[in-house]
């Protein structure tokens, strides 16, 4: 018997449902799950659409197209059909990343039409812990940046953009939309840094929030300081105040060849959980 699949662009009503898949996978989906616990699939808080593919009525699986493209959940069906959408919309995304088989599909299905990339790295390991190791002091001065170091801590992260990236964060326009995401998780008090003498030595935010969740993001350690185990003790500190007051397990993924990030977050306690992929343009 022949089963009927369908995709489509989900509404506020398909709240519930499109929970309920990226719950099958808190610690993978934390990205998009934090992005749609609060748009509530509104396309305007969204910032983008979410498609959803139906097998047998019931909705399977998910692709977030923002500024980013994320496939969820997504088998070999369910990702040729998001291609085939994404494709008759055109480029919109500055990326395409997520869990590393499903990405290596969508970006298959899509290459001869959006290609070249500018950047393909197809392993970045996702790791994740919900216990610290208990032989590391965390850094004391590593804390919460206030909202009147903005300015102090924005050079930090757009060096640390640029160097992961390859691109400045203020291209285009300005960097209007990156420094107001700065902006954002410094309010939100989700941004931590070390400052010596009015600049930033170290720093890392907490970028997606879940109920079961919490991701990382942009660690980065001052070029000149690299090599005293800033990271290691930085991270210990962040990891800290991640499962203490935002969720019971902090995720983070990384570049394959960044041999000695991979080391810090293994000694602080993290652990390879999965595997993605992304795709740069």
């Amino acid at each position: 018997m022949l089963t009927t699949t369908s995709t489509r662009l989900l509404a506020p009503d398909d709240l519930d449902d499109a929970l309920a898949v990226l719950d099958r996978e808190p610690v993978t989906n934390a990205f998009v799950a934090a992005r749609v616990r609060a748009s509530g699939l509104d396309p305007w808080r969204l910032g983008g659409e979410m498609w959803g593919w139906f097998s047998g009525g019931r909705l399977e699986a998910l692709c977030y197209a923002g500024a980013n493209l994320v496939p969820v959940g997504a088998g070999p069906e369910a990702v040729a059909a998001f291609a085939g959408r994404a494709r008759r919309q055109g480029r919109r995304c500055s990326s395409i990343v997520g869990p590393a088989d499903a990405t290596a599909a969508l970006w298959r299905g899509l290459e001869p039409h959006w290609g070249p990339a500018r950047d393909v790295r197809p392993r970045q390991p996702l790791m994740a812990t919900g216990t610290p190791a208990a032989d590391v002091t965390p850094d004391p001065y590593v804390r919460r940046v206030r909202k009147d170091e903005l300015e102090t801590v924005l050079p930090a992260c757009v060096a640390m953009f640029t160097e992961e990236v390859g691109v400045s964060p203020l291209a285009g326009d300005g960097g209007l939309v990156y420094q107001a995401r700065v902006a954002e998780l410094v309010g939100a008090g989700r941004a931590f840094a070390r400052f010596e003498d009015g600049r930033v030595v170290f720093k890392a935010e907490i970028g997606a929030v879940t109920p079961h969740a919490c991701q990382i993001q942009g660690v980065w350690v001052d070029p000149e300081r690299r090599g005293e185990r800033l990271s290691v003790t930085g991270m210990a500190a962040v990891l800290r105040h991640a499962l203490a007051e935002f969720a019971p397990v902090a995720s983070l993924y990384v570049n394959d060849f960044n041999s000695p990030a991979r080391a810090a977050y293994r000694r602080v306690g993290f652990r390879e959980v999965g595997s993605f992929m992304s795709v740069l343009f």
